[in-house]
């Protein structure tokens, strides 16, 4: 009898029943990410209009002078996006996945580690936790058809992307990164001020809420793990492991001997290193441009000469094409709420209905429903940070809550939305539907959580 389909019968109960018009709906209306820019650029611009006395002259210069606002926090947003996939791609971090692989000795502790290990890479940076998780999924799943162990790799998969639900907690989060690096977007509603990842990302509060999330959703993976002897798609006897690319470049001249040497990666590596260790030492602070510093000198340690960074930036180039059209629209909106008074109106609405203490539950929900229309994080920060920062001192709460009450939206719904899944289903090549049956599991079990440290903190 042949393998069933992933999102057949053995799918679980999760992705039957209620999660089946999810799904139809999911595949059938939801468009790509940069149509969600267009559609809400237009939005926006229409409620400018409705709700301020602004004109349609003042939304259209609004917009267009906004255009560029963002251009600095682009490249350092893309700048994450590729460094993380080409440190995924390098060869030590590529066969040390290899090994992680053969850790898992039956097929339910397989899912739980894999989620373990895609969520603490993720916690290094979003770039890394997204290819991590699908080639270790990948990885396992190969291996343990070779050792006789049956895994539902569907499962396994959806594992893998769960452990994105943790990044805007971690060190590459660019909603409290952006807070802490100076003159960013974020300063005007901060008053010129930054608030340090010491109260955002490093706080008490934050780091027991990720061990929080971790465990809880660790946990539910055990839970909904097929039982023994029950059906399972396996990955197909044609799928082997990915192995890393060679790159066998010709030598010939003077420059080929230069690009094919480890000595000038190396030099600037460690040259990168020791301004990171000066950085630190002076009293300097974790900013996106320390974070992406500190990657590309993980990197340039790694990789064997120029050759291959070249050939793993234009690997990697392909992911970043989208951010880099998607922010001018995600500066546009922004530059329309700002010189229309729109952010105004927005978070005087959520202090109506808000207090100090339902604040950052009100927003964390919030959040999630904007994740949906904007779904990269920073770009959501660009339309929704300002506003949260200015409920939240209207309403007296500190604005480390309010960062990471957007954070926690905006990691929350990517278990629902499949723009950031894109990549992990290509590695995979599964469906949005054959994984979305769990990773609904993850987004209960997480929200509950991320709800419950928002909560608390605000008492």
């Amino acid at each position: 009898m042949s393998a069933p389909k992933p999102s057949s019968q053995v799918n679980a109960a999760a992705s039957k029943g209620i999660m089946r018009p999810v799904n139809r709906f999911l595949e059938q209306w939801i468009p790509s990410a940069l149509t969600f820019a267009i559609v809400l650029t237009l939005i926006v611009a229409v409620l400018a209009l409705i709700l301020t006395d602004a004109g349609p002259g003042e939304v259209v210069i609004g917009w267009g002078d906004g255009l560029a606002g963002l251009l600095e926090f682009m490249t350092q947003m893309s700048l994450i996006l590729l460094l993380g996939h080409i440190l995924a791609n390098t060869g030590p971090v590529r066969k040390l996945l290899a090994r992680l692989a053969r850790v898992p000795g039956n097929a339910t502790f397989a899912y739980v580690f894999v989620f373990l290990v895609a969520a603490l890479a993720s916690l290094i940076t979003w770039g890394l936790g997204l290819v991590v998780g699908a080639l270790l999924a990948r990885e396992i799943a190969v291996q343990s058809r070779e050792r006789g162990i049956k895994v539902h790799f569907p499962l396994l998969v959806a594992a893998g992307y769960s452990g994105f639900v943790v990044w805007h907690m971690g060190y590459s989060g660019s909603g409290p990164l952006t807070a802490a690096t100076p003159d960013s977007f974020l300063s005007e509603s901060l008053g010129g001020k930054t608030v340090p990842v010491t109260e955002t990302i490093f706080s008490g509060w934050n780091m027991l809420a990720i061990l929080g999330v971790i465990v809880v959703c660790g946990l539910l993976f055990l839970l909904i793990a097929p039982k023994p002897g029950a059906p399972v798609y396996e990955l197909p006897a044609s799928v082997t492991s990915e192995k890393q690319t060679e790159v066998d470049e010709e030598v010939v001249t003077p420059a080929d001997r230069i690009d094919a040497s480890r000595i000038l990666t190396l030099i600037v590596g460690l040259a990168l290193v020791v301004y990171l260790v000066i950085h630190f030492a002076q009293g300097g602070g974790l900013t996106l441009d320390i974070v992406n510093w500190s990657f590309l000198a993980l990197i340039l340690l790694l990789v064997r000469h120029p050759f291959e960074l070249i050939h793993l930036t234009k690997e990697a180039a392909s992911n970043v094409g989208e951010i880099l059209l998607q922010f001018p629209l995600y500066a546009g909106i922004l530059g329309i709420m700002s010189t229309t008074g729109l952010i105004a109106v927005f978070s005087d609405a959520l202090v109506s209905i808000a207090n100090p203490t339902s604040f950052g539950v009100l927003a964390l929900l919030s959040a999630g429903l904007v994740n949906f229309f904007v779904p990269s994080g920073g770009g959501q920060f660009a339309v929704q940070g300002p506003i949260m920062l200015d409920a939240a001192n209207q309403l007296g709460v500190d604005p480390s809550i309010a960062i990471m009450a957007v954070s926690y939206g905006d990691q929350w719904t990517n278990m629902l939305q499949p723009f950031w899944a894109l990549p992990v289903l290509a590695i995979a090549g599964l469906k949005m539907r054959d994984i979305l049956g769990y990773t609904v599991v993850t987004f209960l079990g997480s929200g509950v959580v991320m709800a419950l440290a928002l909560f608390l903190v605000s008492l």
